[in-house]
């Protein structure tokens, strides 16, 4: 009898838990607009179904992929500029329809071609501040390179410039045990972007800012795919088991597209600290020129999933190359139709890529895509070391550089920015970069798996949102 009984309250309770839990996921993803791939939201569905006392924390924690308007701040404007206007390209019509800040100019632009130009050009963008600097960062180093860094921006504080330092609540613990205490005590300000045990934000710890820029004065912007940290540059030779520097991809841009930079960090800054929202700076007038260079932040801080509606649209509308490069590529079922039918009609599509990345299950992952990109008679190259790189080229129209990755977490979770270059000369210093990398590059030779290995790949791709 009251093992009945108790059965029949469990049950109640068990059913009254689970309708809890979904009620909870369609409502937050309805009112805050959480719009996902089809897989993800099949999984959490039935997971909160079938397992709603483990699927319900989860969820809370890490289950919202987008801010609340209220929260994203200045930088996404409203869609008042969806308007077409007239004289601009399809790229920046779009780019305008997505709510994201118009096309602008710069006055400087040196692309670096490795890791010893970039270091440099870093220090010397610290150095050149005289009222703020502005650093954001996924992981900054315990090592020769992360201490450079720090002795130039307390030696930056020391001269009266305020120095804000934003640094990802994951990536800081990436970058080994840093002496933060040493920057603060020489009053550079110092914040972790939501951290994932302290955010008092529900359901944001899963989603990072991935972002890597060095602004000075508002005026000059220092960014692209490195992380402060000494393999992203020249290495570490002090290490005993120093790692062999990575091929990445970083520019300084001056002028009117450094503002819109310096907006944005604004806004970041702001979500991480809770802080009075500041103003934006104002555009600066770019009438005399031709805008060449435009901001594309893409992340939860955006209504629309921007640079990955960006990609799909240039990739279908590509006529004669696609040049990418990146250091995984886990593609969503459209990117990778996208490229694959681009092969077919005859568009060159040549991808670079790491022979192994530093993710082995990201390497797992991309084998499937690879397989069907290269029978489609795209071409796929392997570089021995790590390229840490991130680029896009197309066609003679554009090219894409900055944070992020081809996979699906830079794609849909993290907060990435890139910038779009439209002049013909800057386009070709990015293909001539990955033409350069290339011819170190092997083929990419596509072999049937077997079933085991049909399977662990299948069963990897079902993890690509946090790979």
């Amino acid at each position: 009898m009251w093992s009945e009984l108790f059965a029949r309250h469990w049950i109640s309770l068990h059913g009254l838990v689970t309708t809890l839990a979904l009620g909870i996921y369609l409502a937050s993803s309805h009112a805050r607009k959480q719009r996902r791939h089809p897989s993800a939201a099949m999984a959490w569905f039935v997971s909160l179904a079938l397992m709603p006392y483990l699927a319900l924390p989860l969820y809370l924690l890490l289950g919202n992929r987008k801010v609340p308007r209220g929260l994203a701040g200045p930088i996404n404007q409203a869609k008042a500029a969806a308007a077409p206007v007239l004289g601009l390209s399809r790229t920046q019509m779009l780019a305008s329809t997505l709510g994201l800040p118009p096309a602008s100019t710069y006055d400087h632009f040196e692309l670096h071609e490795d890791g010893g130009q970039a270091r440099q050009s870093l220090m010397a963008t610290i150095d050149s501040a005289t009222t703020t600097l502005d650093i954001c960062v996924f992981v900054m180093g315990h090592d020769v390179l992360g201490q450079e860094v720090a002795l130039h921006l307390i030696q930056s504080a020391h001269k009266g410039v305020q120095v804000r330092l934003l640094v990802d609540g994951v990536g800081v613990y990436l970058g080994g045990r840093f002496d933060w205490r040493a920057l603060t005590t020489a009053g550079v300000h110092v914040t972790q972007f939501v951290s994932p045990f302290l955010s008092p934000l529900p359901g944001r710890t899963n989603l990072r800012n991935h972002r890597k820029m060095v602004i000075a004065d508002g005026q000059h912007v220092w960014m692209g795919g490195r992380n402060l940290a000494a393999e992203y540059f020249e290495g570490d030779p002090s290490l005993r088991h120093a790692k062999t520097p990575w091929i990445d991809l970083s520019f300084v841009l001056s002028g009117a597209i450094a503002v819109q930079a310096q907006n944005q960090f604004h806004q970041d800054w702001t979500l991480a600290t809770q802080a009075h929202r500041a103003e934006p700076a104002p555009a600066a007038d770019a009438t005399e020129t031709s805008p060449c260079v435009q901001w594309l932040p893409s992340g939860p801080d955006q209504v629309e999933d921007t640079l990955y509606t960006l990609l799909i649209s240039s990739c279908f509308s590509a006529q004669n190359r696609i040049m990418a490069v990146s250091p995984y590529f886990v593609p969503d079922a459209t990117l990778q139709m996208a490229l694959t039918l681009a092969a077919r009609r005859g568009v060159r599509v040549d991808l670079l890529l790491p022979r192994q990345s530093n993710h082995r299950l990201a390497d797992m992952a991309r084998h499937a895509a690879l397989r069907e990109l290269t029978s489609s008679g795209a071409r796929v190259w392997l570089v021995p070391e790590m390229i840490h790189a991130k680029a896009v080229v197309i066609d003679d129209n554009m090219a894409l550089a900055g944070s992020a990755n081809l996979d699906e977490r830079s794609l849909f979770l993290n907060y990435e920015v890139m910038v779009a270059f439209y002049k013909p000369t800057d386009i070709e210093q990015f293909a001539q970069w990955m033409v350069r990398h290339r011819q170190s590059a092997q083929p990419y030779e596509a072999q049937a798996p077997g079933l085991l290995r049909e399977l662990l790949e299948g069963m990897v791709r079902w993890l690509a949102f946090q790979l």
